[in-house]
């Protein structure tokens, strides 16, 4: 009787029912497996609370779509375009992010096609390494604390081409101009650069001497981020 209330209005007696039983069962584990996942992307992650809750509960909703299409072609063709649709209406998201909501879904198609055992085994698998990695700070540039990128704010009349050209030879191994920016309406440039620092230690030192050459305005240091982190 509960599989009848069930049925679609367009099946057929050739169409094959899930059990509501087999559903709930499906379900249950695809939120147990979204849970881990959602615990091991948080493990030394910066994260939102948004994000966080979206990942728990991804592999639940595969898992329901999955179950749904059912082995109709048509219906999973549709589908996967509708799922391709939420990557284009939404921000760009960082590497780890996007490794994250693809392992989600994988682990929900597994569980929406009944293989709960092999569900668990991929989360536990594929999780563990996203710990591991996270742990051992897998690809973590070496020397790292020297690349920053540095934003010099300079007057209009000072000839940004070389000025500094001296000084950045001085404290860093590598340098590069990668944007020229006017601001206060014209009246300064803000020149952003990449530097590979020879010591840390004498940062201070270092825009000392630059807040001399662009007349003591405003000069800002931090962490050089690299697009590659974006997909």
């Amino acid at each position: 009787m509960l599989n009848t209330m069930f049925r679609g209005i367009f099946d057929t007696d050739m169409t094959r029912v899930i059990a509501v039983s087999d559903f709930l069962l499906c379900v249950a584990c695809a939120l147990i497996i979204g849970l881990f996942l959602a615990f091991a992307y948080m493990y030394q992650t910066r994260y939102t609370k948004s994000f966080v809750a979206t990942l728990a509960l991804l592999p639940a909703v595969v898992c329901v779509v999955i179950m749904m299409v059912n082995g109709n072609v048509g219906t999973g063709v549709a589908v996967a375009g509708a799922f391709s649709l939420v990557r284009f209406r939404s921000v760009p998201g960082t590497a780890k992010e996007i490794g994250a909501i693809f392992l989600a879904m994988c682990s929900g198609l597994v569980a929406g096609m009944g293989y709960l055992a092999y569900a668990f085994l991929a989360a536990l698998i594929l999780g563990g390494m996203m710990l591991l990695y996270s742990q051992l700070d897998f690809g973590t540039r070496r020397g790292s604390s020297n690349y920053k990128t540095m934003h010099i704010t300079i007057p209009e009349d000072l000839d940004y081409s070389g000025v500094f050209d001296g000084i950045l030879t001085k404290y860093t191994r590598r340098y590069e101009l990668q944007q020229v920016k006017t601001t206060n309406m014209g009246s300064l440039f803000k020149l952003t650069y990449d530097v590979v620092l020879k010591n840390p230690k004498k940062e201070k030192e270092f825009i000392d001497e630059l807040r001399c050459r662009n007349g003591n305005l405003e000069i800002m240091v931090c962490r050089q981020e690299t697009g590659a982190g974006e997909l």
